[in-house]
């Protein structure tokens, strides 16, 4: 089983990966959570260049891209293969969401990219964990970088990510604005469903 976890910064979605691995171990699965981006090794490096260099929106998906064809070759693909749940934090709808509708990369652009970089790997269940902007604007630890951006690129990557739900049965959107807590419980109520 392979789960994706998307929505726009401060949505808190790290948090709910984080607690879906720690619930599913405890109910015996054999789980690995991994990032994008920064799930390997040049990931990491990819990572460090995409937080402090400006570029333009197609460079900065094609290091996306690159970073994501690795990580399915060398972590997705092989911990599937070995009968693990694989939890990434982001994946290819980031993409789509932040490069296609946030930064104007055109999206048959982005698809056709990656209909060569993900070996068909596409997640089972995808938990996008909506806020509204304005709270994301609130929650941001980073707040240069999206500053910088803006709401309205906020806005933005928010409709791309519900226009991409809306088309696409994996996709289960959950308020955002519940506690940490109420999430959880969602969260894993809706994965355990999938996983019986």
């Amino acid at each position: 089983m392979f789960i994706s976890f998307e929505g726009i910064d401060g949505s808190g979605k790290t948090t709910q990966a984080k607690l879906l691995k720690v619930n599913l171990e405890k109910l015996g699965f054999n789980v690995i959570l991994t990032k994008e981006p920064g799930g390997t090794e040049l990931g990491s490096y990819i990572r460090k260049i995409l937080l402090n260099v400006e570029m333009d929106p197609v460079s900065e998906f094609l290091l996306f891209a690159s970073d994501r064809k690795t990580h399915v070759k060398e972590v997705i693909k092989p911990f599937l293969s070995k009968g693990f749940t694989v939890i990434s934090d982001r994946f290819h709808d980031s993409s789509v969401a932040y490069q296609g509708y946030g930064r104007g990369v055109p999206l048959d652009f982005i698809y056709y990219v990656h209909n060569f970089i993900l070996e068909g790997i596409i997640p089972n269940i995808t938990v996008l964990v909506d806020i509204d902007e304005n709270l994301s604007f609130e929650r941001i630890k980073d707040a240069d970088r999206i500053e910088r951006l803006g709401i309205d690129f906020l806005r933005n990557v928010r409709k791309g990510y519900l226009k991409i739900a809306k088309n696409e049965d994996r996709f289960f959107v959950i308020d955002g604005s519940k506690t940490v807590e109420e999430l959880e419980e969602i969260i894993l109520n809706k994965v355990l469903e999938k996983l019986k």
